[in-house]
């Protein structure tokens, strides 16, 4: 009997093809998305004010918020602008611009300087030979200095920030009267400061503190006498960069 061969057996395996292309369109979709949002921000940033770039540029510098300033602090991290001097930039323009505004006070530009220093935008009010904001030896404000402090007081009031006004005097001492001196002229022109601007848009607990220094802070000292060292000086406060903690108004007691 031949041989005979096994039967040959042949298998076919079907192979199941994955969908078109499968998934990897839809990552290289999301890249495209994520570089047109990327596109359209670095676009806005490009239009945004400088104050805008700044306060950016010092977040990424240092995004725990930790340097207060600019060149200071943690070293490396540069230039980082704190939303506290971006108010008090803003506020400093805004005076400006208000005194620009109104006839009375534009004449006295020259008399008021503002500065921004390490504790808040300090605002001074110059005396001039005829006076300007108070009248000759005592706490009557003129109208121009009147004026001029109602205009601080509805600027400031809108921010968050505390106050500090100081009144500082020239060296001439009073001649007629022991019982006066430039301590009481200095304190008694800040407190006469500090109701005005309370009575023209301030907070209740917005003034921090009330300072009379007399001539101990003279701005010439190489000139005692020079009418500019009688000023009153509003220093809108800020902390590090932060605005202190304000006390909320306490009621007074009823009288019985």
């Amino acid at each position: 009997m031949e041989n005979q061969l096994p039967p040959i057996i042949i298998i076919r395996k079907k192979v199941g093809h994955a969908a078109h292309h499968g998934g990897a369109w839809k990552v290289a979709y999301a890249d495209f998305v994520t570089a047109m949002m990327a596109l359209f921000i670095v676009l806005w940033l490009m239009n945004s004010s400088v104050q805008v770039k700044k306060s950016i540029a010092g977040y990424f510098r240092d995004p725990s918020g930790q340097t207060a300033g600019e060149g200071t602090g943690q070293a490396g991290v540069g230039e980082t602008i704190s939303l506290a001097k971006v108010d008090m930039n803003h506020l400093k323009d805004k005076l400006e611009d208000a005194m620009k505004r109104m006839p009375a006070l534009e004449t006295l530009r020259n008399q008021v300087e503002m500065t921004i220093t390490a504790e808040g935008l300090r605002i001074e009010l110059l005396e001039s030979d005829t006076g300007t904001f108070f009248e000759s030896s005592n706490a009557r404000p003129t109208a121009q200095g009147r004026e001029m402090l109602e205009l601080l007081a509805a600027e400031t009031g809108k921010l968050p920030y505390a106050l500090l006004i100081e009144g500082h005097s020239d060296a001439r001492p009073f001649a007629s009267d022991a019982t006066y001196s430039n301590w009481e002229l200095s304190a008694d022109r800040a407190n006469s400061a500090r109701r005005i601007m309370q009575t023209s848009g301030l907070r209740p607990t917005q003034v921090a503190e009330i300072r009379g220094f007399a001539d101990r802070r003279l701005k010439k000292p190489d000139d005692p006498l020079h009418p500019s060292n009688r000023r009153i000086s509003v220093i809108v406060k800020t902390e590090d960069g932060a605005p202190p903690q304000l006390a909320a108004a306490v009621p007074a007691p009823e009288k019985k």
